[in-house]
This record gives C-alpha cells, structure tokens and sequence, in this order.
C-alpha cells in the first residue's frame, strides 16, 4: 500500500541532496521505522517506570558503568 504525505519543501530539499531524488521513499520509509521503534521504547520506559518508579541517577550510573566501564570518566 502507498499513501501521499506532505513535507515542507526545505524538508524534501535536504533530503535529496542526501540521497538523490529516486531514494526519497526510501530514506522516509526507514526514519518512520526508526520514529515507530522510537515510540516502542518509550512506551516501554512509561511501562516499567510506571510499575517500579522512575530511574534514580546512582541506577543510571551502575548501568552506564556496567555497560561502559571507565570509558566515560
């Protein structure tokens, strides 16, 4: 299925002098799949911090630690 969408012209513009004209449908197909997996995840975050409370900043920094080691000191 295709649908029309508008953008602004400047939007358009920049997008192909990115990818050329012909992979203009391209390049929007894959930024709603990010948009959608975006909203996923957020979704997600709602969910948990709505069941077991925000994130503390000591949570987040254990995890960044965890996952990161020293490489962001």
């Amino acid at each position: 299925m295709s649908v029309s969408v508008s953008f602004h012209t400047g939007t358009i513009r920049a997008i192909r002098s990115r990818v050329g004209k012909r992979r203009v449908s391209a390049y929007v197909e894959a930024a709603a799949i990010r948009q959608l997996e975006r909203d996923g995840l957020a979704e997600l975050v709602a969910d948990l911090e709505a069941a077991n409370g925000p994130v503390t900043a000591e949570q987040l920094a254990a995890a960044e630690a965890e996952l990161f080691g020293d490489e962001l000191a």
